[in-house]
């Protein structure tokens, strides 16, 4: 049974091009399937989360993420009375305006654009809901309730905020956003602070004596160990990790009940006027999930060879940006169209956001393909 505060698909604040309501599912369920029947979707298989796609077969990338964000996500969702649908609609299109080459790539596409407002990996989800899906007859995008549109957009930058009507309207009032939008967004961290250790581990560019140095993953596993001594590798790391993600889940959804309860909230709008989210960790769980983030970036993010391949990927965005900008006729047909439609409307900010666009859209493999073609000489094509 659903909580008083929990979103209704029935109560929607609905989509931006009015549409007949869907048979024999909600309005939440109806953008989940859009979600995962987009080419965005499809793409993220072969986007980066750490390491590059042709790595390993058993890395994460952008799409096996979003799938253990949304699994986490609907669990606390159920447990609290929340809106899995909506839950899981957000958790599976949150990361599809992400760029090829993870965070590296993003971070140099945002370089590349800082002279045309810059990149944010959200307002890019939004993007490609909104506009870059062209799949239905009737509309741009794939044409998504309020509600999920506003838990994709987890951060904007108040200049885009203002741009954006009814789903910026947060940041600029400072007002909160569903609880499901919330709770989406620490499911993210959960899997990926989880799910990255594992990586790292499988990889060897972190040790278990390293991740001990961790008190959090320290406790858990030794409390495997003791339970199961005779418990060794990936066995072991999995059964840590499996303990840990359920730590820090319980800990999510007992403290974010309490917060709720003590907040005495009844309806969704009474979330939306809470001057902090009700989803939150305990403060101890807190402290502890911020320092696994520090030692991921210091010994996985930054370790010697990831930073490497990292540099290498921002190359990569940075040589394609400029090469299509200084000379749209490089792109394919489609997107030459789509750079003069742009800059006919804002001129070099135009023709910035349409390369952006097709940059943000490719994959690892393709990018790099891309890359070749244009600047790889030794491959003898000319």
């Amino acid at each position: 049974m659903s909580a008083a505060y929990a979103a209704q698909a029935e109560a929607t604040r609905g989509r931006r091009f009015p549409e007949a309501a869907p048979q024999y599912r909600s309005e939440f369920q109806r953008d989940r399937d859009r979600v995962i029947h987009s080419k965005a979707f499809r793409r993220l298989e072969y986007k980066t989360q750490v390491f590059v796609n042709h790595e390993g077969d058993l890395y994460r990338t952008r799409l096996t993420h979003s799938i253990e964000v949304a699994q986490i996500a609907r669990t606390v969702a159920r447990s609290m009375g929340l809106n899995e649908d909506l839950t899981e609609a957000i958790a599976l299109a949150h990361d599809l305006g992400h760029t090829p080459f993870g965070h590296a790539g993003q971070d140099e596409l945002n370089a590349c654009m800082q002279a045309y407002g810059g990149f944010e990996h959200n307002l890019q989800s939004l993007r490609v809901v909104d506009w870059l899906e062209d799949s239905y007859a009737e509309f741009a995008g794939l044409n998504l309730t309020f509600e999920t549109r506003e838990g994709i957009l987890k951060h904007c930058a108040l200049k885009h905020a203002q741009q954006l009507g009814a789903v910026g309207e947060r940041f600029l009032n400072k007002t909160q956003a569903s609880l499901e939008a919330q709770l989406t967004n620490l499911a993210d961290e959960i899997a990926y602070n989880n799910h990255d250790i594992e990586d790292g581990l499988r990889s060897g560019l972190i040790s278990l004596e390293q991740m001990q140095q961790v008190p959090v993953f320290a406790k858990e596993y030794q409390l495997v160990l003791s339970q199961y001594p005779q418990l060794e590798g990936r066995s072991l790391v999995r059964e840590t990790l499996r303990r840990l993600i359920s730590t820090m889940v319980v800990d999510l959804i007992e403290t974010s009940q309490a917060l709720i309860e003590a907040a005495g909230v009844s309806s969704v709008d009474e979330v939306r006027q809470q001057p902090k989210p009700l989803i939150q960790y305990s403060a101890p769980m807190w402290s502890a999930k911020n320092e696994l983030k520090r030692f991921l970036r210091e010994n996985l993010y930054f370790h010697p060879i990831v930073y490497r391949m990292s540099w290498r990927a921002r190359r990569v965005i940075r040589e394609l940006f400029q090469a299509y900008f200084h000379d749209p006729r490089l792109l394919p047909p489609k997107y030459q169209t789509f750079v003069k439609q742009y800059a006919a409307q804002e001129g070099e900010l135009g023709r910035a956001r349409a390369i952006a666009d097709y940059i943000a859209g490719m994959t690892d493999r393709y990018a790099l393909k891309q890359y070749a073609e244009l600047f790889d000489m030794d491959r003898g094509k000319l």
